[in-house]
């Protein structure tokens, strides 16, 4: 007897808990992104976004038997490791030339 398609993955997992952990942490991210009001915390909830994203993908790449979901998250990996990378060198310049890292406080405009 075969499983419905979001029925089982390897070991007996449901695909739709790793659909629903997707959600939640996508869900942190949005929240973390929303809330917070330090620059660290709000980059670190759009890396967790990413990574929900990408769960996703190779969820319904292992239900439907396609490779193209993980070649496409390996992109998404890479896209976002660049991404860090620049990303962590704006905080650091924004931290030497303001001193602080509250979204508030930061007004890019003026030296």
């Amino acid at each position: 007897m075969n499983p419905a398609p979001l029925q089982l993955a390897a070991h007996g997992i449901p695909l739709a808990w790793y659909l629903l952990l997707s959600a939640a942490l996508f869900s942190l991210g949005v929240i973390g992104f929303l809330i917070k009001r330090n620059v660290i915390t709000v980059f670190m909830s759009i890396e967790l976004m990413l990574n929900a994203v990408n769960l996703t993908f190779v969820t319904f790449a292992h239900q439907w038997h396609a490779v193209k979901g993980q070649i496409f998250v390996f992109f998404v990996m890479m896209v976002a490791a660049a991404e860090a990378a620049v990303g962590l060198a704006i905080i650091i310049a924004i931290f030497r030339a303001r001193a602080t890292l509250a979204v508030d406080r930061i007004d890019l405009m003026k030296l």
